[in-house]
């Protein structure tokens, strides 16, 4: 009989111990942004990463929400990007067919890397993501917990950003303010001429 009641007391302890092994694999993520200045430190600590966008792919409703409300919303949710196109300005081989209007860089749960970055600016929708590619299975759930954040902002903030579409060969500074997306054509950037 101590031996039966030995077996199941194991039985429920293993059991038990699987269930809450099982429950901490799919609590929310915890998503830290990369400030511009701690850029260095994420590409040093991430430099052997493999990239991929594998995982990402299920739809979710920030998907298909038009760059401009997404950027506004990543403020709201992040703060500024990690980079912007006036960064990328500054660097000496620069070239705005390579440009992006901005990029978001994270780090979850303290070891998983994670980009986001516009598509086609201003005129796209959704986000190009990349996280490390050995953590593909647990990318499904890291996109629902962000888009769920980013969905969850109420009051958009206003932001001004630059983006050189290529296949216009234009420059655009594009805006939120109190509601009002606009993306107006200019020349270039303040104090650059390209």
């Amino acid at each position: 009989m101590q031996a039966l009641l030995k077996s199941l007391f194991l039985t429920v302890l293993i059991s038990l111990a699987l269930s809450v092994a099982g429950y901490a694999q799919f609590e929310a993520p915890e998503i830290e942004k990369i400030s511009n200045d701690r850029q260095s430190w994420f590409m040093n600590k991430f430099d052997d990463v493999k990239w991929t966008g594998q995982g990402f792919y299920d739809r979710s409703e920030i998907d298909g929400k038009q760059t401009n409300e997404i950027r506004a919303r990543l403020k709201a949710a992040y703060g500024d990007p990690t980079k912007t196109i006036e960064d990328l300005i500054k660097l000496e081989d620069f070239r705005p067919a390579q440009a992006i209007q901005f990029e978001y860089w994270f780090v979850v749960d303290d070891s998983i890397p994670m980009m986001v970055l516009d598509i086609d600016g201003p005129f796209g929708r959704g986000l190009v993501y990349a996280g490390a590619s050995k953590y593909i299975d647990l990318m499904p759930q890291i996109k629902r917990v962000f888009a769920k954040e980013l969905m969850a902002v109420e009051n958009l903030p206003a932001y001004q950003d630059y983006y050189y579409s290529p296949e216009r060969r234009q420059w655009y500074n594009v805006t939120y303010d109190s509601g009002d997306y606009r993306t107006t054509e200019i020349t270039s950037p303040p104090g650059m001429s390209y």
